[in-house]
């Protein structure tokens, strides 16, 4: 690979030139000796010099391998064009904005003729559509990819000509009519209009300086309502996220500073965030007590499971079969939506972690015949009907107000009608953090020793004083609670992911993270309705955390740093 690739970027050569003045060679050969990879998201990094790392070349390199891939795949591809859309990520001063790095990727296709949707304007994640069944890539499309990525690492002529984009005839943009139909798609999952037109109820929208503000406000006027409050200082596009230390709505109360604080001067009950680019939304609500209640990414999920499953009870047409009507949810997150088909009749499925299992077997079921009313994963990504196969925090946003202006109705809060699902179904405590490890030796050690716990080929039968029903392992395949032994989800050699179902109703996952260096430990209590003594089952679930982290993780043994709070 030419290294004078990487430094037709000033920035990125500054880097590169760092590294190798300052002796930094092992950091230098890390960032040159491996490539960008598909985790649970697509291809993610974080921009900087290197084949690892986003940049003007890595972009293009992607793109081109892409090309490839595509051009085998469809006979028809310069006929149907590619998408093109962008975030409002990136320093324009150092040259690598997302808008830059866009341009680059129309450039390489437009240089072969292929036409180019590109947005005239930064837009939510979900507004651009990813394989031809419109969810995001799955195996094994990612793995040809990446093939056809390695046999395309010299940029082609006018690949570099990201200029192209403002002159081709070839490109079109596609912003209206995107919006337009996306708007008009919203009304579908839009049951009570004439209360939103009427409520008095306030909400306040912050888009945490990303994409999200203005596709919000239109999400709002859809549904029939006023517009949500705009946090000033946050509206707007801002790369540096000054006003937060981490821009994402999922960190709780902490970010969500300046939200609730132009909520409580303006009396508005209800807050929802969007995080930079509108694919996830955090929810808080003012409690009769004073204080906020900023819900867990499952607490929504158990709300929504209830909101989108009770309005299609009340608008179906009499022959409508429940056991035509689906929910999805990740391995990792809540069960409670299976709580719920059971009581209720519709089916619940699980898939592995990431959107893109989710909506490539959403789509699957639509082509069957089947309904699907919602699917989440519990890091916030909710996908509320079936118009964007993808977690979408623009629709989610609204849908959560309509349901709590129609809750205001019944005098009941977001907060009760949670406790009234759970009475109803059953509690669902849940708990999630991590522990870092920059040592993959020491995380497959941890691994492997769960494996071989007290012989060979042993999985654990206990965790301290807590017995274990069954041992499922994505990593291998493995699941004793099946028959023929074997996983009902997908196995997945590339990462490590083992899920413990003990015998007191907990289920506790440790798995590691596709782009960070992390242990992620997922633990729920799925409790019967009768066992509603929730300060109980909150101990319970904590005492067995406690022994999951000491008999499994053993942090001080192995070096693992406690997530910081």
């Amino acid at each position: 690979m030419n290294l004078n690739l990487l430094l037709q970027n000033q920035k990125t050569k500054e880097q590169i030139e760092s590294l190798l003045q300052n002796g930094k060679h092992k950091e230098l050969r890390d960032r040159l000796c491996c490539r960008l990879t598909f985790g649970t998201a697509g291809l993610r990094s974080a921009m900087g010099a290197g084949f690892c790392y986003i940049n003007d070349l890595t972009v293009i390199q992607s793109t081109q391998g892409i090309y490839k891939y595509l051009e085998r795949c469809f006979s028809d591809f310069k006929q149907r064009g590619f998408v093109v859309g962008y975030d409002t990520r990136g320093q324009v001063t150092s040259n690598c904005s997302s808008k830059k790095l866009a341009k680059l990727t129309a450039a390489v296709l437009l240089a072969k003729d292929v036409p180019v949707y590109f947005f005239s304007t930064y837009v939510p994640t979900p507004f651009v559509v990813y394989w031809e069944n419109g969810a995001q890539i799955t195996s094994p499309h990612d793995k040809e990819i990446i093939k056809c990525i390695e046999e395309c690492v010299e940029p082609w002529n006018g690949s570099w000509n990201e200029n192209l984009v403002d002159t081709s005839p070839i490109r079109q943009d596609p912003l209206k009519k995107i919006c337009d139909c996306y708007m008009e798609d919203l009304k579908k999952i839009c049951y009570h209009r004439e209360l939103n037109v009427q409520t008095n109820l306030k909400f306040v929208h912050t888009s945490f300086h990303g994409v999200g503000h203005d596709y919000v406000q239109l999400a709002f006027k859809a549904f029939g309502f006023q517009p949500p409050i705009p946090v000033p200082e946050q509206k707007d596009p801002d790369p540096d996220f000054s006003t937060v230390k981490c821009p994402n709505p999922e960190e709780g109360e902490s970010v969500l500073e300046l939200s609730l604080r132009l909520a409580e001067k303006e009396n508005a009950k209800v807050v929802v965030a969007t995080d930079p680019d509108a694919d996830r939304l955090a929810v808080a609500e003012h409690q009769e007590n004073g204080c906020w209640k900023v819900f867990t990414g499952n607490e929504l999920a158990a709300l929504f499971g209830w909101w989108m499953f009770s309005c299609w009870k009340e608008n179906c047409s009499e022959d409508a079969d429940v056991k035509n009507v689906y929910m999805l949810a990740t391995t990792v997150s809540s069960k409670i939506l299976r709580a719920i088909a059971l009581k209720e009749g519709f089916h619940f499925e699980e898939t592995l972690p990431g959107f893109k299992w989710i909506g490539s077997r959403v789509k699957d079921l639509l082509d069957n015949g089947k309904v699907v009313l919602f699917a989440f994963e519990e890091s916030i990504g909710f996908m509320c009907g079936t118009s964007v196969l993808d977690k979408d925090g623009v629709s989610a946003a609204v849908v959560i107000a309509e349901m709590a202006t129609y809750l205001e109705g019944k005098n009941l809060t977001l907060a009760q009608k949670l406790i009234e699902i759970y009475e109803m179904y059953g509690y669902h405590i849940s708990k999630t953090s991590y522990f870092l490890c920059y040592d993959p030796p020491t995380i497959k050690r941890i691994f492997e020793k769960l494996r071989n716990f007290d012989a060979p080929q042993s999985y654990p039968k206990c965790c301290g004083i807590y017995n274990i029903l069954h041992v499922r392992d994505i990593t291998t395949g493995y699941d004793s609670s099946q028959p023929n032994k074997k996983s009902v989800l997908p196995v997945s050699k590339s990462s490590q992911m083992i899920t413990f179902t003990f015998q007191n109703g907990c289920v506790a996952t440790l798995r590691t993270s596709g782009t960070e260096p992390k242990i992620k430990y997922y633990a729920e209590m799925c409790a019967l309705p009768e066992q509603s003594d929730r300060s109980m089952l909150e101990e319970e679930l904590q005492k067995l955390i406690e022994a999951l982290i000491e008999n499994f993780l053993e942090p001080d043994k192995n070096g693992l740093i406690w997530r910081s709070a």
